[in-house]
């Protein structure tokens, strides 16, 4: 399979790769690595501010938000060059493309200014506050709490899972602002930045590395937040989530596809089961390729079909979960030593990309969590796509 692109498409590629091939950072400027998905090196924020400023860090937003209003197939190819670099788009990749993301749709013109604007040139950086617990993938089930009083909201309450709030300036925060409304109305969403008193943030290891400080727990305690804070209309909350993750899974496919690229160079099969196990991975890369290539020219045409994107996202996460631990199996004993290189390092990278085998297949659990869990996925795809009724 070959995509193929008209002139205007491959000249918007070509102005691409030349602004990388004189602006890339070198090996050496990339030395100091993030520490969390809100930790961004000093070198990575001058490496965004530039994309932001040359309208290469976002391109379908408008110039003055780091775009350069680029048509669907500009943003798949500008994705590609990046992938073929093995160059992360941010290092505060909810912060760009959830957070910010969000704000451009539905927040003012003074919090696209205020927030939006230095989020996206990695003044500050930004996590996304809507996993609590008892409500998980289940954003309707949230209890976390917003009082209006006078000219501020009191928010009290938990979220967990809360990637990167430790290091992060702003919390796009998901709250029950009406407990008497039907679950999914009652709820709104508030900037609250995090040194605001009242808030604690805990950090807690994943299974990776005791020393891997990402997910935290987040406590409000009579947080106090300016009216001004509140993104989109007092309990229009589902609408903004709904819009937030769909700012992520748009292209979502071409991350997985990535992924499994990665794979198809690092799996080393020895034995007729390996064997097969990578036959199936080449199968499934090109099937999701195959599968989000269709969904592309859909959307090029303008046609709407949200409720594919669940297809490709189950069939990317759950194929690169497998063919990860296939790899794992395939080395032995010797793919659980920690830490361990199981790839090329590529400086522009996560080490998540090129770590040791056991912790890849680790790391591979969250593509069927983020974005929406494989367990939800595929309820959209029987009632949405396949038309089954409800149990």
């Amino acid at each position: 399979m070959q995509l193929s692109f008209d002139p205007e498409v491959e000249a918007f590629r070509a102005e691409f790769v030349e602004f990388l091939s004189k602006n890339q950072p070198s090996a050496d400027e990339a030395v100091e690595r993030s520490k969390s998905s809100a930790d961004v090196p000093e070198w990575a924020r001058r490496w965004q501010r530039l994309l932001f400023d040359s309208g290469w860090l976002l391109p379908a937003n408008p110039p003055e938000f780091g775009g350069r209003n680029a048509t669907v197939l500009q943003q798949y190819v500008h994705l590609e060059e990046l992938s073929k670099r093995r160059i992360y788009h941010s290092f505060n990749p909810q912060g760009v493309g959830i957070i910010a993301a969000s704000l451009l749709s539905f927040g003012t013109e003074e919090q696209k200014r205020e927030w939006a604007v230095p989020i996206l040139r990695a003044e500050i950086t930004a996590a996304l506050g809507m996993s609590e617990p008892g409500a998980g993938s289940d954003l309707a089930g949230l209890r976390t709490r917003a009082v209006r009083d006078g000219d501020v909201y009191v928010v009290d309450g938990q979220k967990v899972w809360t990637s990167g709030a430790h290091d992060a300036d702003v919390l796009l925060t998901f709250v029950r602002t009406d407990p008497t409304a039907p679950k999914h109305k009652g709820i709104s969403v508030l900037l609250i930045p995090t040194d605001t008193p009242g808030v604690t943030r805990r950090p807690f290891p994943s299974a990776c590395e005791p020393d891997d400080l990402d997910f935290n727990e987040v406590y409000f305690e009579g947080v106090r937040v300016p009216v001004g804070n509140l993104v989109g209309p007092e309990n229009g909350g589902w609408t903004v989530a709904n819009g937030s993750l769909g700012h992520e899974r748009t292209l979502l496919w071409l991350g997985y596809a990535d992924r499994m690229q990665d794979l198809l160079a690092d799996f080393r099969p020895h034995t007729v089961f390996d064997r097969d196990a990578y036959a199936g991975l080449v199968m499934d890369s090109y099937a999701l390729r195959l599968l989000g290539s269709a969904a592309l020219a859909r959307e090029a045409r303008g046609e709407q079909d949200v409720p594919a994107l669940s297809v490709l996202k189950v069939l990317g996460s759950e194929a690169v979960q497998t063919a990860t631990e296939h790899a794992l199996t395939a080395v032995g004993s010797g793919g659980l030593a920690s830490p361990a290189i199981s790839s090329p390092p590529s400086p522009l990278n996560l080490e998540n990309f090129w770590c040791g085998w056991f912790e890849r297949y680790l790391r591979s659990f969250a593509g069927t969590i983020a974005g929406g869990t494989s367990e939800i996925q595929r309820n959209i795809i029987a009632q949405r796509v396949l038309g089954l009724p409800r149990a």
